[in-house]
């Protein structure tokens, strides 16, 4: 799910001198560039936990897998008729896009939301790869109810993970930028070997057998809530919500030469949010069966979530080496970017003293093993604080003229903090936060209504302060 791959091309070819003004038409880039890139991003450290978590929520065959099919082509139609759209129309960035609209000293407050929510993802990723180093040291896994770290082999592990990327991602980005080019189709391969191996260990051998690994669904694990088909197909549609929605890869797309690149999202989508989920669920489906985690379903208790393990009963050492890598290959860039996203706040800062600090609350959030065990809640939380903002662009260029509002309001009247932006991102933030805590509503089915209502308030707010 990480964008580093996309980005360090681009950022080769831009040179960051385009973070300010349109790309030229020399530079922009064939549909098949872009194929390449969202095929091997979306097959990372992120899969090998959400596949088996979907286990955990007692989906059912049919749910999760024609729910899927549905969830991620919505994504895709997200990326093509909104983000790729708006992207060749204008070929700016997200941020200085923001920046015209909402005034500086609001998207500073976006940066340091977007930088603190990178390092949890990247210290859930620190967390997926320390679970494979840990194999060799006979480590206790963390559990999937666990929340603190269960002993001193753990926080090494995990501490010397981090400060090894932090200090790769402060100092070697555009080597290990290269280097996750050629890892990326040795990951995707282990998912798929490990999707095949996991068949055979099951003894599957036609369709209705493999339909039955899932069957009518049953009872989530304890801690867990039960996946119904809308579950599956929403949360599949929004685990990007601030990639597509939310605008995010306006900064990926702005190189495209024509909308239409946004079909290639399609290959990210496929690849690693169909195969690589169901791949990795395959794997925790042979575990289950195991006597261990058999009698700690027998107690009452949910059986572990560590993808190292899983990996290396299928594949062995290959599986070690998948799982450590496609954890480092998302977490890396990911605290680079939260980096970026810091720097943007205190810029007087190096990039390598932002990125340190980037990797260090990467690396005390890894110690947790909270943000990887609950990355299905962590990711509809993420998009469902960053997604509106995107709403604010998409309303204001599908709509402004309907509406009688001036275009990049804050760039023409000189704000640095746009009153308009900011009070529909809070009333749409905080009402549908309200009704997914009080009334116990899965907060991705939340994300698009607070979506809708932020664009709407912003054209409404817009329209009253530009008046005034």
């Amino acid at each position: 799910m990480s964008q580093f791959n996309i980005e360090e091309e681009i950022e080769d070819i831009a040179g960051g001198e385009f973070e300010r003004v349109p790309v030229p038409t020399s530079k922009l880039k064939s549909w098949k560039s872009f194929l390449g890139m969202y095929a091997g991003e979306h097959a990372a450290g992120t899969e090998f936990v959400i596949g088996p978590l979907f286990l955990t929520t007692g989906v059912s065959a049919f749910d999760l897998i024609i729910g899927l099919l549905l969830g991620n082509l919505l994504a895709v139609l997200s990326w093509r008729f909104l983000t790729a759209e708006i992207a060749v129309k204008y070929r700016l960035t997200l941020y200085y896009q923001l920046e015209k609209i909402c005034g500086k000293n609001l998207v500073t407050g976006y940066n340091l939301a977007n930088g603190v929510l990178f390092c949890f993802l990247a210290g859930s990723m620190i967390t997926v790869s320390a679970t494979a180093v840990g194999i060799p040291f006979n480590m206790e896994m963390p559990k999937l109810t666990d929340t603190m770290p269960n002993g001193m082999t753990w926080v090494i592990i995990v501490l010397v993970l981090g400060a090894v990327i932090s200090l790769v991602a402060s100092k070697g980005y555009e080597t290990v930028s290269k280097a996750a080019n050629w890892m990326s189709p040795v990951i995707v391969l282990a998912f798929l070997a490990c999707g095949i191996v996991a068949l055979n260990q099951l003894g599957v051998g036609s369709l209705s057998e493999f339909w039955n690994i899932w069957g009518e669904g049953s009872e989530p694990f304890p801690g867990q809530i039960k996946y119904t088909f809308w579950h599956v197909v929403i949360w599949s549609w929004f685990a990007n919500a601030a990639m597509h929605v939310g605008m995010s890869d306006l900064s990926v797309f702005r190189f495209a030469k024509k909308a239409s690149s946004g079909w290639t999202t399609a290959a990210g989508m496929y690849v690693g949010h169909y195969m690589a989920w169901i791949a990795a669920a395959l794997l925790y489906a042979v575990y289950l069966k195991s006597p261990e985690a058999q009698g700690l379903l027998a107690n009452g208790e949910a059986p572990t979530v560590a993808p190292g393990p899983l990996a290396y009963n299928a594949i062995g050492i290959f599986g070690i080496i998948a799982v450590v890598l496609a954890g480092w290959t998302t977490a890396n860039p990911t605290i680079y970017r939260a980096g970026l996203a810091f720097q943007a706040i205190v810029p007087k800062l190096s990039t390598f003293w932002v990125t340190i600090i980037a990797g260090t609350l990467a690396t005390i959030a890894g110690l947790f093993p909270a943000f990887a065990m609950k990355l299905l809640g962590f990711v509809a939380l993420y998009g469902f604080i960053l997604a509106p903002f995107g709403a604010v662009i998409v309303f204001e260029h599908f709509f402004h003229k309907q509406a009688g509002i001036v275009k990049n309001y804050a760039e023409v009247a000189n704000l640095k903090f746009n009153r308009a932006v900011f009070f529909a991102w809070a009333i749409s933030f905080g009402l549908f936060y309200f009704i997914s805590i009080q009334y116990d509503v899965f907060l991705s089915f939340v994300t698009l209504p607070a979506w809708l209502l932020c664009g709407v308030l912003f054209l409404v707010f817009s329209k009253w302060i530009q008046k005034s």
